[in-house]
């Protein structure tokens, strides 16, 4: 007798393991702790075998049957579907495990509490400059040598600073897989010094007292838009960078102070 959803709701455990077949080499196992198990069993090159389909309610008779169907159509192609199956889980754990996959999951656990510039700056770099070259790579595959690559056409283009930005991010990527068990080490550490250090361009800075005084002139005079010139006069006052002072909120004034 084929089974129903209701039926197989309805088994209760015994002792020992028992099965209800829903034909076709399809049942349903019920164990004694009452957890009902689909299992399928066919024959394959003359033996015997058995492939898991899942278990009952997470996978309902009318799925249960859909996988069988399946499996008994690889049979006919002559494909057996337990090695198809764990075929399909090693290549579901690969793409999991790849440099992109596991920098995007860590971009999502900690980009949280980033400005969105730097997110922003983060994600695009990792997607233009790092994943067309590496992103496909199982993360514990990924050597030196390949990160060297990332990194040199950066440094011939003479962005010497966006190639120690982009091996920063590539290395807490690699400190994050470690730490979650996708693998062993930072290859990113082997790479130190590989990359010239950028030049560093001290800006001018006011540093006498008649300079600062021209500043402050120069700023009176400003003749442009209201907002403008509110914003210069209270820079040298309240000493923030520009962006804080563009987006500073009434809430953060202490008025009586």
């Amino acid at each position: 007798m084929r089974l129903s959803d209701a039926k197989v709701k309805s088994l209760r455990p015994k002792a020992m393991p028992y099965k209800v077949s829903d034909g076709q080499g399809l049942y349903v196992q019920v164990a004694p702790t009452g957890k009902r198990l689909w299992r399928y069993k066919y024959r394959f090159a003359g033996k015997e075998k058995l492939l898991a389909l899942g278990a009952f309610p997470e996978v309902s008779l009318r799925q249960a049957r859909e996988r069988l169907a399946e499996a008994r159509a690889a049979l006919a192609e002559g494909r057996d579907p337990s090695e198809l199956k764990k075929t399909a889980k090693a290549e579901g754990l690969a793409s999991a495990n790849t440099f992109e996959a596991v920098a995007r999951e860590w971009l999502e656990k900690f980009s949280a509490d980033w400005a969105p510039i730097t997110r922003t700056q983060a994600e695009s770099r990792l997607s233009r400059l790092v994943f067309p070259l590496m992103g496909a790579k199982p993360i514990d595959q990924i050597t030196p040598t390949d990160v060297l690559a990332v990194l040199r056409p950066i440094e011939a283009d003479g962005n010497l600073e966006t190639a120690h930005r982009v091996r920063q991010r590539i290395s807490e990527v690699f400190r994050y897989a470690v730490a979650t068990g996708r693998t062993e080490r930072d290859v990113t550490a082997d790479l130190r010094g590989a990359i010239p250090a950028p030049k560093v361009e001290h800006l001018a800075a006011i540093i006498t007292s008649d300079k600062l005084g021209g500043l402050l002139r120069a700023i009176d005079a400003y003749d442009g838009s209201p907002m403008v010139r509110a914003a210069l006069q209270l820079a040298p006052l309240l000493f923030v960078r520009p962006g804080e002072l563009r987006h500073a909120e009434w809430s953060e004034i202490d008025w009586a102070a």
